[in-house]
């Protein structure tokens, strides 16, 4: 008797999710650097007394130091991530994998399926991507493949729901 192995899923997702997670991190990272910067003019400005005299020294190095952290950020996260985050759809199972540091593989029974969800934001439908979000009774069991083409992610959505349906006309 051979032991099944755990492989990567078939699937990686969209490649237009790569320049979509780009801009979507950078958006995140000016509004933050924005805030950082705020509060850093707003501590020099006030010149509390109470404030010691090494944070005002040094208060405008936390948004320079967030700036350099965003700018590897946005070059590096998106790139690394479209590598990891894969996806597969079999007869019986919904099979994800994700993580960048500790991954995550799940395993979703197609039998278990409550809902199936297709989502897509403003900046998704400009990339021409999708969110699908497999839900189950249990909230461990519940799966999302972000970054999905949205071609496949309606067409996948509406063959699980039909599956899931079946499965449960079955059941009875």
């Amino acid at each position: 008797m051979t032991t099944p192995r755990l492989r990567p899923p078939e699937h990686r997702v969209s490649p237009r999710a790569v320049p979509m997670w780009r801009l979507e991190t950078a958006i995140v990272s000016v509004v933050f650097a924005a805030v950082l910067c705020g509060a850093a003019w707003g501590v020099t400005a006030a010149a509390w007394s109470w404030v010691p005299d090494p944070v005002l020294r040094y208060a405008w190095w936390v948004p320079g130091l967030y700036g350099a952290y965003a700018v590897a950020e946005i070059a590096v996260a998106p790139s690394w991530r479209y590598r990891v985050h894969r996806w597969e759809v079999t007869a019986d199972v919904i099979y994800t994998r994700t993580g960048w540091l500790s991954r995550r593989w799940q395993l979703v029974p197609v039998s278990r399926i409550q809902t199936v969800d297709h989502k897509q934001g403003w900046l998704e439908r400009l990339f021409r991507v999708a969110t699908l979000k497999v839900q189950t009774a249990s909230h461990a069991g519940s799966s999302t493949i972000e970054g999905l083409d949205a071609a496949d992610a309606q067409r996948i959505s509406e063959e699980l729901a039909a599956r899931a349906a079946e499965l449960r006309d079955d059941a009875t």
